[in-house]
Order: C-alpha cells, then sequence, then structure tokens
C-alpha cells in the first residue's frame, strides 16, 4: 500500500473529536487593490479633516505668534451675526431652491419613462448638457444675461419698456438659484430615470389590463418607487446648497453695490477670512462647524428615509 493510500486509510479510522479542520488562512490580497484609494482618500481627506480641527483650537497673534486658545473660536463663532446670517441665507435657499428643482428633475424624469416623448434620446441629453458646464462659465453666462444694461434682460427692458434688475438685492438670491437649478436638474432627473428603469413592465401591463390609467400608474407604481433615489438626491442638494460658493463669488463682481457681501455663504466667509482676514484658525472653525450641521441635516433626512421605507 503506497504512503498516500495508507494516510487516507487512517484519516477514515479517525474519531471524529479527533480529525483536524482545514482552516484557511486570511487573505490580504484585495487589500493590495484597495491600498492605492486607501493612500489617496487619507492624505487628501482625512488628514486635512484632522489638520482643520487641530488649528481651529489656536489663534494667531501679532505678537507672541500661534497660541493655543482651546474652544474660543467656536465660542466666538456661536455669538458671529455674520456667521448665523449667512448660514440663514443658504438654508432659505435649500428650502426653496431644492424642492423646485427635484420636482422638475422628477418631472422630466416620468416624462422619458412614459415613452410618449418624442426626441427622447435628445431631450435627455439637453437637459444633463448644463452639468457638463462648469460652474464659473455657466455663472458667467447667465451673469452676462441677467445684465440689466448689457445683457438679455436689458434687451428685454428696452423693447418692452420696462425695468427689470433681475440681480437687484430682492430677488439676486432666486436668481442664483435658477442657476444652480439649471446646473444639476438634469443631474438629479439621471438619477431618478435610472430609478424608473428599473420597475418591471409586466407591472404597467397588468395595472393596465386592471383599468388603471396613467396617472394611477405613476401614483401607485412610479412614485414609490422614487423613494430611495429622492433620498440620495435630497442629500447630495442639502450638501452642495450649504456648500454655495462659486455662483455668488462670481457674480460678486457683477452685481452693482455690495448686494453680495463677503459673509453671503459659509463658504464664502470662511475663504474670506482665511486668505483676505489671515484669520485661517478662526475660519477652520467656521468649516468644522458647518461640515457637523451639514451632517446632521444629511443624517436627519437619511433616518426619515430609512423609516417611510419600511413602512
Amino acid at each position: 500500500m503506497s504512503q498516500q493510500a495508507a494516510v487516507a486509510a487512517d484519516a477514515l479510522h479517525t474519531p471524529a473529536d479527533q480529525v483536524r479542520v482545514n482552516r484557511h488562512r486570511a487573505d490580504w490580497r484585495g487589500w493590495k487593490f484597495m491600498w492605492p484609494f486607501a493612500f489617496v482618500f487619507v492624505f487628501v481627506f482625512v488628514i486635512p479633516i484632522l489638520y482643520a480641527i487641530y488649528i481651529s483650537f489656536f489663534q494667531k497673534q501679532m505678537i507672541g505668534g500661534t497660541k493655543f486658545v482651546g474652544i474660543s473660536n467656536y465660542i466666538r463663532l456661536f455669538h458671529d451675526q455674520q456667521f448665523w446670517s449667512s448660514v440663514g441665507r443658504v438654508a432659505l435657499f435649500t428650502c426653496v431652491q431644492v424642492p423646485v428643482m427635484l420636482f422638475l428633475s422628477a418631472a422630466m424624469a416620468l416624462a422619458l419613462d412614459s415613452m410618449k416623448l418624442h426626441g427622447a434620446k435628445f431631450f435627455r441629453i439637453s437637459t444633463f448638457l448644463p452639468y457638463a458646464v462648469p460652474a464659473v462659465v455657466s455663472t458667467l453666462v447667465w451673469g452676462f444675461m441677467y445684465g440689466a444694461k448689457y445683457g438679455l434682460v436689458g434687451s428685454l427692458n428696452d423693447w418692452l419698456g420696462t425695468n427689470l434688475d433681475v440681480l437687484s438685492p430682492n430677488v439676486l438670491l432666486a436668481a442664483i438659484g435658477n442657476i444652480v437649478t439649471w446646473e444639476f436638474t438634469g443631474y438629479n432627473m439621471l438619477i431618478f430615470y435610472s430609478s424608473l428603469s428599473t420597475i418591471p413592465h409586466s407591472l404597467y401591463e397588468a395595472a393596465s389590463i386592471d383599468g388603471a390609467g396613467e396617472w394611477q400608474i405613476v401614483k401607485s407604481i412610479k412614485l414609490p418607487e422614487l423613494k430611495g433615489s429622492l433620498a440620495i438626491t435630497v442629500i447630495f442638494s442639502i450638501i452642495g446648497s450649504f456648500q454655495l460658493f462659486n455662483e455668488p463669488s462670481i457674480l460678486q463682481n457683477m452685481v452693482p453695490g455690495n448686494s453680495i457681501t463677503t459673509y453671503y455663504t459659509p463658504n464664502m466667509y470662511a475663504y474670506n477670512l482665511s486668505f483676505a482676514g489671515n484669520q485661517s484658525n478662526y475660519a477652520a472653525a467656521l468649516a468644522i462647524t458647518m461640515a457637523v450641521i451639514t451632517m446632521a441635516i444629511a443624517y436627519a433626512v437619511q433616518l426619515n428615509s430609512m423609516k417611510e421605507q419600511m413602512k
């Protein structure tokens, strides 16, 4: 009998409690593919956040260099009326602009999914195209269109004999909201449309056989399917709104007077504090506070969405 056969025979006669279990060693090969991303993530995302938290506990002085001040920057920020004014402005912007944009995105997605829209491919590309345009370029284009003396609005005023000023302080925030809506409606529309594309067409056929109309199909089948994607788009839109920076900073030189101040949005306030006011420590505390506020709101939206989906 060969040696291998003898080993096999001994294994057959070994008691069950003495049988050795073949335990596989941990396989770390997957980490070899992940470490490039992990390396970039740590140095581009984690370390800057930790450094911002670190410097937010210090303060630069005219004499004596940098001094540890603890949470003094956060206490000062709590009493800073300019900061809370900018937070209130972006909060108002979010409460108005985000629902309007997502309503338009959902309506466009439903129109595409109905298969009754002529030129659907052209419509899908044309609505997504503004998202591919850089925010600086789109803001400059809309800024020249808004011009009451030289732009499209100015030409309409000359033609109609009106005195409309889209860049006046009373409607300036709405004008910025129009630019942001134009930029991101197509992007959110594709998210909604992708969610609708996963619905089996057999459900539509069964509903039609049961006598359901178009509106009943939308209400009972399509809209419930959009709940998951709606939560994602709301979270992304809230984060983007609280990070509003490009549009007001570009329009700042195109708006007459001082309608757009240096603290018009929290990001503009932090930027001007750091690079124009030489208060990088205070700007870091502002940035960390805004990150906490934004994460708390996004987390609350996510929890509410999970509760709605579980019903």
